[in-house]
């Protein structure tokens, strides 16, 4: 009997879900991915696409435009597209957006953004790294001047996944340069608003092809004081510390679901492959790879299972959550290599959905927290 990886969390009803997500991926996003990759992004029509369809902010209440699921819903999502190398929209970065507005924001940010994102009307990205800070958030020079009812932001942004396509931006920016962490505050861009905001290239990655990267400027964009995500400034460092539990989850079900498509691609590769007369499958090293490699995705898709578990009953603390993103950033990057090895050449070749994602999984030991942080923060647990 093969080897079962079959998330626990998936029931009837999410069944039923992960059914339309799966068409949603196979009919319009696998088709159009080598373009994606082409032109480094996916544009507006598929996120609008996909809002239409229920797939955009599925764990936010109905009452603010979102599906009224939980974060089941989106690990479907987050699963599909990731088992099957999709990297072009970033659904994840979205959704931690719109938890931002629905855990931090006011009840008219809600109301006004929440909605619009729900329908894919406006993409979502969030603006923290800056060149030269990296991990130091705190260390962040983009500054939000208060004048009279207004913000005027000041500052540059690298790395900011949906950058290109964002229709809004939660930028972190030093309300007070005078403090670290609480002098930080987090502002609404809505860049079709606003003058002064500008994005830069799109960043050339040697993986993530199809998702677009961008650097982003800001040279006096002004937004009225209600802009201030919350209402009230120096909360930004405590807004971002409180959702990173939700994050390194989603980093997780990312990697999990990445190894375990790239162990079906290599079994069925392996099958295939004729060496010195039989099947390279039949090899001795072949088997005891595979084992290994399908051992260790049985013990990513316990543990991720148990953390989606834990966040949707609220008690996934930052610890554990943590160890999630940095054990399972790590098991993908082996088991993927490995994966490449066995394909041979071929492995190395972008057309081989191993190959690709090969590069793809390099990022997740560094964007979330780097994995260096995360050794941190666990050990102040211990």
């Amino acid at each position: 009997m093969p080897i079962d990886f079959h998330p626990a969390w998936i029931d009837g009803d999410l069944a039923t879900y992960r059914d339309t997500v799966t068409r949603f991926v196979d009919s319009e996003m696998l088709p159009e991915d080598a373009a994606a990759r082409e032109q480094g992004h996916v544009g507006h029509a598929l996120w609008r696409r996909a809002g239409e369809l229920g797939l955009l902010c599925s764990d936010i209440p109905e009452e603010y435009g979102g599906g009224g699921g939980d974060f089941r819903h989106e690990a479907a999502f987050y699963d599909a597209m990731s088992r099957r190398g999709l990297t072009g929209m970033s659904p994840s970065v979205h959704s931690i957006v719109a938890h931002y507005f629905l855990n931090h924001g006011t009840e008219q940010q809600k109301q006004h953004y929440l909605p619009r994102m729900a329908r894919g009307e406006l993409v979502g990205a969030i603006a923290m790294t800056e060149p030269g800070t990296g991990s130091d958030l705190q260390g962040i020079r983009t500054r939000a001047e208060r004048r009279g009812d207004s913000y005027v932001i000041n500052g540059s942004k690298t790395f900011i996944t949906n950058g290109f396509l964002a229709g809004v931006i939660l930028v972190v920016a030093k309300t007070d340069p005078s403090k670290r962490a609480s002098g930080t505050s987090i502002l609404i861009v809505e860049t079709k608003e606003v003058e002064g905001f500008r994005v830069g290239r799109v960043l050339d990655k040697i993986g993530l092809k199809a998702q677009d990267t961008s650097e982003l400027f800001f040279d006096d964009v002004t937004v009225p004081a209600d802009k201030l995500l919350g209402g009230k400034e120096g909360q930004g460092f405590y807004q971002l510390m409180s959702d990173l539990p939700y994050e390194r989850t989603i980093i997780g079900v990312l990697a999990v679901a990445a190894m375990e498509g790239a162990y079906e691609a290599t079994l069925d590769y392996v099958r295939q492959r004729q060496a010195f007369g039989q099947p390279i499958a039949e090899f001795q090293n072949t088997k005891f790879k595979l084992a290994e490699i399908a051992t260790t995705i049985k013990v990513a898709r316990t543990f991720v299972d148990r953390c989606v578990a834990e966040l949707v009953a609220g008690t996934l603390d930052t610890a554990t959550a943590s160890m999630v993103k940095m054990w399972t950033s790590e098991a993908q990057g082996k088991v993927i290599d490995e994966c490449v090895q066995l394909h041979g050449g071929y492995g190395y070749m972008n057309e081989y959905l191993v190959g690709r994602m090969y590069v793809d999984a390099r990022i997740q030991r560094i964007y979330g927290g780097t994995n260096e942080i995360m050794k941190e923060v666990i050990s102040r647990a211990l």
